[in-house]
């Protein structure tokens, strides 16, 4: 190992994950693997996103997205819904439900055109997968139940009385077609709100056998209860039912994988048998998943991974809150530990990595927005390291339009470029610094001209002298990102001194 380098790895981690979870015949070959999340929480009622995404296809195959990640398909509880307020998970904008036939971003067909053309272009396609909650039911019924503490679900604070809870779901639009189940309230483990009172608390359902399922995150005592409807996954046939629906979904519209959402509050082994019969029952054993497991701290995230046989990847939250961490710092975060309690130091083939995304966003309910400053230093992270499949969210790339957020794909693209052509080969790491720290890439003979130094500064700025690979001696290279206007070249030892300026990023290139 050469001096002052932390570690080196011969192969990308995420081009060795990417290579497991693409399906046969998918054009990826040995390239970079890119995610874009094509939504944000915002986005116009106007029905028009799926056609959007379809006509955008070409483009995102030449910025270098591979997978794209699309919001909840199916009829929410209104047109406007964003899709996490589930009603009917077969409706996919076919049938004139909840005032409506499309959804919040068009019909069916719209969406399986838009498949088709990410597919034309070697994308693959994930669909967003709601399993923990059911919303806007057709009518109320009554149902024995009791208070629980909303800090410790595990303690009942109420005697047991009879409420009127929004569980009946019919889907009179629907009918029987692709499913005859119809849900109720034995189907659920408890609600939120008594329509006979118009009380809101939360109630679990007393009956035989009725418990809170687990395991579950521990939070506020057992946090299967989230919102909505909550199903039981205890009851044997709404287990049946949604891995009949998982395979439909799949099939129906040709899926490469699947987003699931909020994991940490579905019972972890139903979770992990879910998925291995979604994967068994539509013959794609690599099947990409990745779960939402909102939690900062990596040994749940741990846990979970143990529980579920490390079948799923999960969006690396503590990498996400070490960004925000860094950029509130105001020039003062310790930048060596930036990617210190993360999945994509730690477990890095698992690691789905992102800057932000819709929770994320302004006014939303998880809101912790990295700061534009440092933005361009969090995404150099996760498109230049081998480790982790990055995430690019749309309102970063797009911007977001009702919170004032302006676009970024002027640098994105360049970023997005250095990792399609440049970032590849062995890697090098320099975290010893508090305020300049860089890594390299040595590029390698399947990418010509690959090969990369990266380097950041949340502070006054500086350089690097950092090891590319004694290929590269001689060659001048420059600042991809057009940040500085200087070059550096590299000696016939493989070395260079990489510079950047102060609360910046700068990606050195052939």
């Amino acid at each position: 190992m050469k001096k002052g380098l932390k570690k080196a790895f011969g192969m990308s981690f995420a081009a060795v994950f990417m290579a497991s979870i693409v399906p046969a015949g998918a054009a990826m070959a040995a390239d970079n693997g890119t995610m874009m999340q094509y939504f944000e929480w915002y986005l116009p009622n106007d029905g028009t996103l799926w056609t959007k995404m379809g006509n955008d296809a070409a483009h995102l195959k030449n910025i270098g997205i591979t997978g794209v990640w699309f919001p909840p398909a199916y009829k929410g509880q209104s047109q406007s819904d964003v899709g996490y307020g589930v009603y009917d998970m077969y409706d996919l904008g076919e049938f004139n439900q909840k005032g409506t036939v499309r959804t919040k971003y068009g019909t069916k067909a719209q969406l399986q055109s838009a498949i088709s053309a990410l597919h034309t272009n070697g994308i693959q396609a994930y669909g967003d997968v709601v399993l923990n909650h059911r919303m806007g039911a057709d009518a109320t019924e009554a149902a024995n139940a009791a208070e629980v503490n909303p800090s410790n679900r595990n303690q009942i604070t109420s005697g047991t009385y009879q409420i009127q809870a929004w569980t009946d779901f019919e889907f009179p639009g629907r009918g029987n077609t692709y499913s005859s189940f119809k849900w109720h309230w034995y189907h659920f483990n408890g609600v939120d709100y008594d329509q006979s009172r118009s009380l809101n608390r939360i109630y679990l359902f007393q009956s035989t056998g009725k418990a809170w399922d687990w395991e579950v995150d521990s939070e506020n005592g057992n946090y299967d209860y989230l919102m909505g409807a909550d199903i039981d996954y205890d009851h044997p046939d709404v287990q049946a039912e949604v891995k009949n629906w998982g395979k439909w979904y799949v099939n129906t519209l040709g899926l490469d994988g699947v987003r699931i959402d909020a994991v940490k509050h579905i019972k972890f082994d139903y979770m992990a048998s879910w998925l291995a019969n979604t994967r068994s029952a539509t013959g794609k054993s690599n099947l990409f998943a990745v779960g939402e497991y909102w939690n900062s701290n990596l040994a749940a995230l741990e846990n979970y991974e143990n529980k579920t046989n490390w079948s799923m990847s999960l969006f690396d939250v503590p990498l996400h809150n070490n960004f925000q961490a860094a950029a509130n710092g105001g020039g003062y975060y310790d930048m060596r530990n930036l990617l210190n309690g993360t999945m994509m130091k730690n477990h890095p083939i698992q690691a789905v990595t992102f800057v932000d995304n819709h929770d994320t966003e302004p006014g939303q309910s998880l809101q912790s927005w990295v700061s534009d400053w440092f933005k361009p230093l969090a995404y150099a992270t996760i498109l230049t390291r081998q480790e982790g499949y990055p995430c690019v969210f749309y309102g970063d790339y797009y911007g977001i339009p009702a919170q004032g957020v302006s676009a970024k794909s002027s640098w994105l693209d360049k970023q997005l470029a250095a990792r399609k052509s440049y970032a590849y080969g062995t890697q090098h790491d320099y975290f010893d610094n508090a305020d300049v720290i860089g890594w390299t890439r040595e590029g390698d003979s399947e990418h010509a001209g690959s090969g990369l130094a990266t380097v950041m500064s949340d502070g006054p700025g500086g350089s690097k002298y950092m090891y590319v690979g004694t290929s590269h001696a001689g060659q001048v290279w420059k600042d991809l990102t057009g940040n500085r206007t200087d070059t550096v070249t590299i000696n016939s030892s493989g070395y260079g001194t990489f510079p950047c300026n102060g609360g910046s990023v700068s990606i050195w290139g052939k």
